[in-house]
């Protein structure tokens, strides 16, 4: 790597990194404001109660926050689903898009509402900018609050609370109170530095050649501002952030780069403040952290080595170029592309089909974890699982009952946390069997053997992982492929979130045991370490096989 990359890697992480410490103070005050609101804040929490009334006063234990929870998102999907049913007939629709598949309008709905982003169409080409901004861009707000949300609610009931709050009160705060002015700031930034913002239809351009060229555009600005900030990733061009209407140059380049982290680091914060339990945060900040340079880092050096087919040309030395936006380099796009997939965020400035193959073995093994800083509240979620796991295993090491944050961690618990990361694999391993065996998937990809393999890989890592990111050599839109990924991304987006808090539930329940000499301590060093391996540990025993098919197996195929 070049000193350029390596400045770069830093500005954008240490920039990041600066940046939530603030802004995780400015989310517990707005997700638990305590008795000392001010004015302003009292007359919002008073407008609040006015709109929705008792629904949102009443505290819920975690079974009622859950069903809350759920209820609300079935709403999501069902109301994008008759919104993109009836885009013909709907406003704002200058170019006239017309009536979309049901399988299409299925996955696009559980992949917006899911909070995936997983896109087997183009913006541009098959949606209407009502589709786009009051069901797509809608969902990426509320989708986005549904996982801040919930890890407010986990946070509660892990500093012994066995009230969780109120799902829709914590979904009203997260929405206006964090999420919306953030957007609302970086949109404007956006269109200082050139994103396009317009409700005009396509425009009509003669080219050099006088050739009649179409233009898309449409209210974009305000689109990518969450599309980065929510962890959601879906482009308003299919080019996603590759496209300069998206992202037309260095400046905006960083500021969603940066975006893609900010909120999942400043939820590892919030997390602290809310339990009490600060230097406990610190050790889970230091670990994803960790892991996220050394993918950044990897993805790059991956990155520098040309691609194959250009050895023993001129241009060797300059590193794989293809598939790269030009405009930022060659750096860009790998560091983009360990970010995006690191976060659960799936947004790309880079065709990740053009990576090299170990370069996307960085990237799918970020959905693999899913725990390196992770979706918006869920990555922390997801990371509390491994150290619900990490206790235990620790805890029988030395022979006593192993306690988290003073409170024992049994068989009930250790089920619960064990499921939940299991049917991770089971999902990814299971659908790319299934389809990598039958035409539904051998008769879609673009490249035969390893790499047509590693391109089915990631479709269903990315679902799984609720990223949206894929490798688009991949003829994705079809009925089974729409059914198969739509139907892993809702699941896998409600079940790693009802067992964490079921796990939180019981152990709130428990009566606190006094700590004592034997007590493991979570907020040190070594407990660092025992996280770090036991998420490399179990990921690599999980992913390892299938990963020496894919990926490693093309990039040996090449070599």
């Amino acid at each position: 790597m070049t000193l350029m990359t390596v400045l770069y890697i830093i500005l954008i992480l240490a920039l990041s990194a600066l940046l939530s410490w603030p802004l995780a103070k400015a989310m517990t005050s707005a997700m638990e404001p305590g008795k000392d609101m001010s004015d302003f804040r009292k007359r919002l929490e008073s407008i609040f109660q006015k709109v929705a009334g008792s629904l949102i006063t009443q505290e819920q234990n975690w079974k009622q926050y859950v069903l809350s929870m759920l209820f609300f998102n079935a709403l999501m999907f069902t109301v994008v689903s008759v919104i993109l049913s009836l885009q013909k007939w709907l406003p704002l629709n200058p170019d006239g898009k017309g009536i979309l598949e049901p399988g299409l309008i299925f996955n696009i709905a559980a992949s917006f509402t899911s909070n995936t982003n997983l896109q087997h169409y183009s913006g541009e080409v098959s949606l209407s900018y009502f589709s786009q901004i009051f069901g797509l861009m809608w969902l990426q707000f509320v989708s986005a609050a549904t996982g801040i949300s919930v890890l407010t609610a986990l946070s509660r009931g892990l500093s012994g609370r066995t009230d969780f709050g109120n799902f829709y009160m914590d979904l009203l705060r997260s929405t206006f109170l964090i999420l919306l002015p953030l957007a609302i700031i970086e949109g404007t930034m956006l269109v200082l530095g050139g994103v396009i913002m317009t409700f005009q239809g396509s425009a009509t351009a003669m080219t050099l050649e006088g050739i009649t060229q179409t233009i898309a555009r449409g209210p974009a600005a305000a689109f990518v501002a969450i599309k980065q900030l929510g962890t959601n990733g879906g482009g308003f061009f299919g080019a996603n952030s590759a496209h300069p209407f998206e992202n037309p140059g260095f400046f905006t380049n960083i500021i969603e780069s940066m975006s893609i982290v900010l909120v999942p680091m400043s939820c590892v914060w919030m997390f602290g403040r809310i339990t009490g339990q600060m230097r406990h945060a610190l050790v889970i900040f230091a670990v994803m952290m960790t892991l996220l340079t050394v993918k950044v880092g990897l993805a790059n050096y991956f990155e520098t080595s040309p691609a194959a087919v250009l050895s023993g040309l001129a241009i060797e030395n300059c590193g794989n170029l293809e598939g790269k936006e030009l405009r930022f380099g060659p750096s860009a796009g790998p560091t983009w592309s360990a970010l995006t997939t690191s976060s659960s965020n799936g947004s790309v400035n880079a065709m990740l089909d053009s990576l090299n193959p170990l370069t996307g073995l960085v990237a799918m093994v970020g959905m693999w974890f899913n725990v390196t800083f992770g979706g918006a509240g869920v990555g922390v979620i997801n990371m509390f699982l491994y150290i619900i796991i990490g206790t235990f295993i620790c805890g029988m090491m030395v022979g006593r009952t192993p306690e988290y944050f003073g409170r024992k961690v049994e068989t009930g618990e250790m089920k619960l946390a064990l499921l939940a990361i299991l049917i991770h694999p089971l999902f990814i391993l299971g659908g790319t069997a299934l389809f990598a065996a039958t035409s539904w998937g051998a008769s879609t990809v673009n490249n035969p053997g390893f790499h047509g393999f590693s391109e089915i890989l990631y479709e269903f890592s990315s679902a799984a992982a609720n990223n949206g990111s894929g490798f688009e050599g991949l003829g994705d839109n079809t009925i089974p492929w729409n059914l198969a990924t739509g139907i892993i991304m809702l699941l896998a987006r409600y079940i790693p979130i009802i067992l964490p808090l079921a796990i939180a539930g019981s152990l709130a329940a428990k009566k606190p045991v006094p700590e004592s000499i034997g007590t493991l301590h979570t907020d040190t060093p070594l407990f660092g370490m025992v996280i770090i391996g036991s998420i490399i540990f179990i990921g690599a025993l999980l992913f390892l096989p299938v990963a020496v098919l894919g990926p490693i197996a093309d990039f040996l195929s090449v070599t």
